[in-house]
């Protein structure tokens, strides 16, 4: 059941980001092969100018062992895991780097540092995370919210990762985009409470204009699947044609998005989003392809 297809980076995020000319990126913790790798290949992409962060000597190995000449770029020496995490904090503070993206350092370490308001990272929209799903790389893309950083997310919470995923879909060029709020069903009932949910934000959303067709509850089969809407008799913008799914929880997210990675070869490229700076958090699983995804992502996201 698993698939063994080739993970491809879509093309329009690429061709996206690399029209912003090499935006400046923290390389947090950087001296790990996974890391360097897939700066090269953002490099290469004329995506971004990487600022190393990490032990000097063990990022030139690896550079080194790429043959790849890193003389013309910055980097800041650091052998500390968790003290790398700060100093990509200060320096995207102080408007150094555009960017922060995870190198070989846990999450949590790096996100707790983004968070702390030394920094000023943090404006007054609530951070989440994007995942930009798409199978060729041609595709129209699948966005998926929140699938990693907002657990159970309460209403407030989820009009700030619908309107952070609004804002990403327009520059990624969708307008006006459609978007599922997911549960189990299509009925507003009682005891299901993500339909209740899914009701409060399309009316919330209707009430303050937000520029989308915003609709819930749909389950999944009745976002995605024209057919299973009509089958349905359910009749509405979104039905059968959501470029956004809003899921109800992290669990829900992440267990979608794994699904299509594993069983369709899907490439994900996933952003934090809502601060000052745009955060890339991928998984050592990650594959290359998804890793440049990833950076394109968030240099697309960029204000």
């Amino acid at each position: 059941m698993l698939s063994d297809k080739k993970v491809v980076c879509p093309l329009n995020l690429l061709e996206k980001a690399s029209a912003k000319k090499g935006i400046k990126a923290a390389i947090v913790n950087a001296g790990k092969p996974l890391p360097m790798i897939s700066t090269l290949d953002a490099v290469n992409e004329k995506l971004i100018e990487p600022v190393f962060i990490g032990d000097k000597i063990e990022i030139q190995k690896c550079a080194d062992e790429l043959k790849w000449d890193i003389s013309s770029y910055k980097i800041i020496h650091e052998s500390v895991e968790n003290n790398t995490a700060e100093i990509a904090g200060k320096i995207a503070s102080e408007d150094e780097v555009k960017i922060i993206v995870k190198g070989h350092i846990h999450t949590d370490i790096l996100m707790k540092e983004v968070l702390k308001r030394q920094h000023k990272l943090i404006n007054k929209t609530r951070l989440s995370h994007i995942w930009h799903m798409t199978l060729e790389k041609n595709d129209k893309p699948l966005i998926i919210t929140d699938g990693a950083l907002n657990v159970m997310p309460n209403m407030k919470t989820k009009m700030h990762i619908l309107k952070n995923a609004v804002n990403f879909a327009n520059r990624i060029g969708i307008k006006k985009p459609k978007i599922a709020v997911l549960s189990a069903t299509e009925e507003v009932i009682d005891s299901v409470p993500s339909s209740l949910d899914a009701k409060e934000v399309t009316d919330l959303a209707k009430s303050e204009n937000i520029d989308a067709d915003v609709f819930g509850p749909l389950a999944f089969d009745n976002a995605i699947s024209k057919k299973s809407a009509v089958i349905k008799g359910i009749k509405n913008d979104v039905a059968g044609q959501a470029d956004i799914l809003l899921v109800p929880n992290v669990e829900t997210g992440n267990s979608l998005v794994k699904m299509m990675i594993y069983f369709m070869g899907a490439c994900a490229a996933g952003v934090v989003v809502g601060g000052k700076v745009p955060v890339v958090i991928t998984s050592r699983s990650d594959d290359a392809p998804a890793r440049l995804a990833s950076i394109a992502a968030a240099v697309v996201a960029l204000d």
